[in-house]
């Protein structure tokens, strides 16, 4: 086995000022550093390995472990290893060199990892893409990374199908493989404690189509018995390209090589108590960084088993949490306020969680009470970025927070300054977050004016522009307050209002579009869709037609939920629509 050799990165800025500091600037003094878990070292001993060798290591020391736990069959560190090294084969053998990019495009599964653990293996990038968007949206993710193979399911093979077509033969995919969620689950019936809804299971179910020779079934790639060559991959090369939107245009990808995303699957197992015995519900999307970092890189990284759950259901959560006594779960506060929904959600046992974190949204103060008074668990909230691999800031557990982003983990320098001029700002006034840290991203692929444009230097370091406004206290606590970026939370799902008013353009109702976010006491926010008719629409279209519109075209959380027309759209004398003046006098009428 490979030595495995290690980088040091220090927590915080320490005093004396380092050599990477301007010395002539005011030494920045990192309070947090005061209340510093007594448990937690202040230096992470890093891995300068590639992603994958943490399977390959996994996969030695705990073979017959149970990785993965999918409606009750058990996936061994063993078999997620031989897999995605036969799918790996699969890939090199059909054109996939080092640092081609390869699409990942399915829901929560077994098949997830093996074939991000593949794409790896094979020193190829993954692009994960949210199994929620349509042929409208699906092309851009081919096009803009080119990609010449995807991996998807049965139930989005069409999608694929369909998007690809619409492109020139040049930019359209070679490849596709298609699996079955059925492949990973039990032979026979599905025991009923471990079971969603029978619709639920049903689309589990979906026969694999076929739409032409360049699509082949996951289980023909797998029993090809081809293997791959040399794994090459270092630290510094591509490893994920997740893509995110920003407040204008079509989604950027966001650079991530093995050594950014090593740092955080490392230092989430070490500031949450998780090792071998740990046990977490895998229910955050996997293609959202959130859940590809704790669903598929930190977990199998320590060693964990991870219970998946395909979709949401707050039934079948409860009963998998009781069930697998699950010690650890990262989640969005939408999912606990939906489980208390729960007529059942008293008999549900929660004694053996011993970690509840999560993000994406604030968690309301009253239902964290309730986490406590009834439940003796403390929800300890984090914050990050697609574009930092998830966290850079975390409440640790022993001293959380309510409704606080928490302090800088691992490696981290936070400032709060002056959106404007950049320059730093006295503790407890509002300004920008910036962040340096290992875990930030590379740059945005193919766009350098807005990778530079996302980035400051500010005391001789350069610093990512997270867009978020906030406050930091005086114990080096960070608390959101705002956004600089035009987007909308729902229930932790990022809306960029840019992009639907793209895809709304191409609706024959529309002549002019603005997308406001909408208070939601359920979702937090709520898409709000301001239309302009065309002059032939206007004496027939009903708000609800738009909205069916919507739903054949966009992801559904995307979808307006609310539909205003409007005569006319208020511009700027340059012609830009006043998206602000419209969200200033929806937030106040509401």
């Amino acid at each position: 086995m490979a030595h495995r050799a290690r980088r040091r990165y220090t927590v915080g800025i320490p005093l004396p000022v380092p050599d990477d500091v301007n010395p002539t600037a005011t030494p920045y003094i990192a309070p947090h550093l005061a209340h510093w878990p007594a448990r937690l070292p202040r230096t992470l001993e890093v891995p300068e390995t590639s992603l994958w060798f943490n399977l390959e290591v996994s996969a030695r020391r705990w073979p017959g472990k149970a990785a993965y736990v999918f409606l009750g069959r058990r996936h061994s560190f063993a078999d997620l290893h031989t897999q995605a090294e036969a799918l790996a084969g699969w890939l090199q053998a059909h054109g996939v060199n080092k640092g081609d990019r390869v699409l990942l495009y399915m829901q929560n599964s077994p098949q997830y990892v093996v074939a991000a653990y593949a794409i790896l293996r094979a020193d190829a990038v993954v692009v994960p893409v949210n199994p929620m968007n349509r042929a409208d949206e699906f092309g851009h993710y081919i096009t803009d990374p080119q990609a010449k193979v995807a991996i998807t399911s049965a139930d989005l093979a069409g999608i694929v199908a369909e998007a690809d077509g619409r492109l020139a033969a040049e930019n359209r995919l070679r490849h596709v493989v298609v699996t079955r969620y059925s492949d990973a689950m039990p032979a026979g019936d599905v025991d009923p404690a471990e079971a969603p809804s029978d619709a639920v299971l049903a689309w589990l179910r979906t026969e694999v189509s076929m739409p032409d020779d360049r699509f082949v079934r996951w289980t023909d790639a797998l029993s090809a018995g081809l293997r791959p060559g040399p794994h090459t991959a270092q630290p510094d090369d591509l490893a994920v390209l997740p893509y995110t939107s920003g407040t204008t245009g079509l989604p950027k990808g966001c650079m991530h090589t093995h050594r950014t995303l090593m740092h955080n699957a490392v230092g989430g197992g070490v500031w949450g108590f998780s090792g071998a015995e740990t046990v977490s519900l895998g229910v955050v999307p996997m293609f959202h960084i959130t859940g590809f970092m704790y669903g598929v890189l930190s977990c199998v990284y320590g060693g964990a088993t991870v219970v998946i759950l395909p979709r949401w259901d707050r039934e079948l959560a409860g009963r998998l949490l009781s069930r697998h006594q699950v010690t650890h779960w990262t989640c969005i506060p939408t999912m606990i306020i939906d489980l208390f929904g729960s007529p059942n959600y008293k008999t549900f046992d929660l004694k053996s969680l011993r970690y509840l974190s999560g993000g994406g949204a604030a968690m309301p103060h009253a239902v964290a009470e309730r986490l406590r008074s009834e439940f003796g668990l403390t929800f300890a909230e984090g914050y990050g970025l697609t574009e930092t691999a998830a966290p850079t800031h975390a409440n640790p557990p022993e001293r959380a927070k309510l409704q606080c982003l928490g302090m800088p983990i691992f490696g981290t320098d936070s400032r709060i300054v002056d959106p404007d001029r950049q320059t730093p700002l006295p503790i407890g006034e509002t300004g920008e977050i910036v962040t340096n840290g290992p875990m930030v991203f590379k740059g945005y692929w193919g766009h350098p004016e807005a990778t530079a444009a996302a980035f400051t230097e500010i005391d001789g370091k350069r610093f990512f522009r997270t867009g978020d406004l906030g406050r930091m206290d005086d114990e080096g606590y960070f608390f959101i307050t705002d956004r600089l970026k035009r987007m909308i939370n729902a229930s932790g799902y990022k809306v960029w209002p840019s992009e639907v008013e793209l895809l709304l353009f191409k609706c024959p109702l529309v002549q002019e579009a603005c997308i406001i976010a909408a208070k939601d006491a359920y979702r937090g926010e709520t898409v709000k869709a301001m239309i302009v008719l065309r002059a032939e629409a206007r004496a027939t279209a009903k708000p609800q037609d738009l909205i069916d519109w919507a739903h054949e075209h966009m992801a559904a959380y995307k979808v307006p939920r609310i539909v205003e027309f409007v005569d006319a759209l208020p511009k700027s004398g340059s012609g830009k629509v006043m998206w602000r003046l419209l969200q200033e006098k929806e937030a106040a009428g509401s």
